[in-house]
């Protein structure tokens, strides 16, 4: 019979035995998990002590970059330039063929010399220069310039082919030797101890790969997967984009976009190259009538052909009839970030706008030029924590250019729409009316739209000085109680459009900026 005494003493060795273990276990960091942020991936535990996989490519890289678009190829030139040590990973590195991303504010040209950029939007892709808009409503049209004077005569609006422009600048990225251009679908962010550390990604061949470093930026475009992970998104679909290629016609005023206040949305023409203008047909809602059907091509020609003018009608019609016709969802989202360690969102993925006003690679590149500076003066990425931190600063910096573009382009949608509210068609007719006076009326919203002005104090007070020029025409020749009733109408109207974009954008971080206390960031001190 076995003794008490020894089935103790195994008890006790035993016990101790587990306990030696787990503390060499922890010692050696033997316990350490690394789990996605998306969809809950848990990788194998891969101790500080141990080679893990992709430990060589931590030590070798110093930010690793989801996406190569307009965002993500200026910024992985942009950070390679610094001395930083990059790796993009790209879904598909043929040349991208969208409807969208062709026109280049001249705010955001001026940005893209400040890259050094501004080679990848030149003669090489064809690239046509614009210098304002023209605006068109019932018959009559005003044109609106940009206000260059004052810089020097290559400075203008750029529109182009969207995936020339990127493949230019991934070709411009790839003549850095410290950038790692790579096809392959990111699937899911790896987190330690709250701390992203890299990316799961399926490289070209199909294998499932891990890609470490100390700062992981996210600019995979409007289908972000990944956003959910560093933000709390509010997408809004306010309507479609019908998109056609009109062949070797000219525009009415050479070198300016032309926007039609159609009904029921607006209509805009543009040159992408020197043969070709791009056409899009805005459809409010999520819906648009079916291309295969043949119910798009009716639509064309019976609610939107009437209303282009005269100098575009037949290649318009004759580029219907060839049916090459293309379509796209227009999305919008406020920035709404949740700051994460080891991570920060850039591009689609991160802040949305209509379209309609060209403003999107304006923001981009506006947000990868005060991106380099913030980080330029740190040699060290791995504290991910302080480093958080002091990125803080960065969502409040960006808001003077952001709130101004993204605020504009929501409200001049909404101003443009036909609607059947009086006020909403006077507030309209305002508009036309007000860029039609000339002077500051038309250089200030010019220079707010080019991004060359991006105050926005003025945007809020031009709008408002549209809706009392409104009030105004109705109180000429005389007041009635009808029209002074239409008047307040009209106000309540603007303040229904621009209030809810302000309050999503911010207002203490759009008008105060100086108050929050992000602003004041520093560096921090390894």
């Amino acid at each position: 019979m076995v003794s008490y005494e020894y089935i103790l003493g195994v008890l006790l060795a035993s016990l101790l035995g587990s306990v030696f273990i787990m503390i060499i276990s922890t010692t050696l960091g033997g316990n350490k998990k690394f789990k996605a942020l998306s969809g809950g991936v848990t990788s194998n535990g891969f101790g500080n002590g141990a080679f893990r996989p992709g430990m060589e490519e931590e030590k070798s890289t110093d930010v690793v970059i989801v996406g190569a678009g307009v965002a993500g190829a200026a910024l992985a030139y942009t950070l390679a330039k610094e001395g930083r040590r990059v790796h993009v990973i790209e879904r598909d590195l043929t040349e991208p063929d969208r409807i969208v991303g062709e026109l280049l504010q001249p705010g955001g040209y001026l940005k893209l010399i400040e890259l050094g950029l501004e080679d990848c939007a030149n003669e090489s892709i064809d690239a046509q220069k614009v210098f304002g808009y023209a605006l068109y409503k019932d018959g009559k049209d005003t044109k609106l310039t940009y206000p260059l004077e004052k810089y020097s005569s290559d400075v203008a609006g750029r529109s182009f082919h969207n995936g020339r422009f990127i493949q230019r600048m991934r070709e411009k990225a790839m003549t850095l030797s410290n950038v790692k251009l790579e096809q392959g679908s990111v699937t899911t962010l790896i987190e330690e101890k709250g701390i992203v550390k890299g990316v799961i990604y399926k490289n070209k061949a199909g294998e499932e790969m891990r890609a470490y470093a100390p700062l992981t930026i996210v600019c995979d475009g409007c289908f972000s997967n990944l956003r959910k992970s560093l933000s709390a998104p509010k997408v809004e679909s306010p309507s479609c984009f019908v998109g056609l290629i009109l062949e070797n016609c000219e525009l009415p005023h050479a070198n300016h976009g032309h926007v039609i206040l159609g009904d029921p949305s607006p209509i805009l023409f543009y040159p992408i190259s020197s043969t070709e203008v791009r056409c899009l047909v805005d459809v409010p809602g999520t819906k648009v009538p079916s291309v295969a059907s043949g119910e798009m091509a009716n639509y064309l020609k019976t609610v939107v052909a009437p209303q282009i003018p005269p100098q575009l009608h037949s290649a318009f019609m004759a580029v219907v009839e060839k049916g090459n016709i293309r379509t796209m969802q227009n999305k919008s989202m406020a920035a709404n970030p949740v700051p994460t360690p080891g991570a920060i969102l850039l591009g689609d993925s991160f802040n949305m706008r209509h379209p309609l006003t060209g403003g999107g690679m304006t923001v981009a590149l506006s947000d990868i030029v005060l991106l380099r500076d913030l980080l330029r003066p740190l040699h060290d990425l791995n504290n991910a924590s302080a480093l958080c931190h002091y990125l803080e600063s960065f969502y409040t910096l960006r808001k003077p250019v952001s709130s101004t573009i993204n605020t504009l382009a929501g409200a001049l949608y909404k101003v443009f729409c036909a609607s059947p509210d009086p006020a909403r068609q006077e507030m309209r007719e305002a508009c036309f009316g007000y860029l039609n006076l000339g002077g500051i009326c038309s250089y200030g919203p010019v220079s707010l739209l080019s991004g060359l002005n991006p105050r926005p104090l003025h945007l809020f007070l031009h709008f408002f000085a549209v809706a009392i020029y409104g009030v105004g025409r109705l109180m000429l020749p005389f007041p009635s109680p009808k029209r002074m009733w239409l008047g307040i109408r009209l106000i309540l109207s603007a303040s229904g459009i621009i209030f809810p974009i302000i309050k999503g954008e911010g207002v203490r971080q759009m008008f105060f900026p100086a108050t929050v206390p992000a602003y004041y960031r520093s560096p921090p001190v390894h």
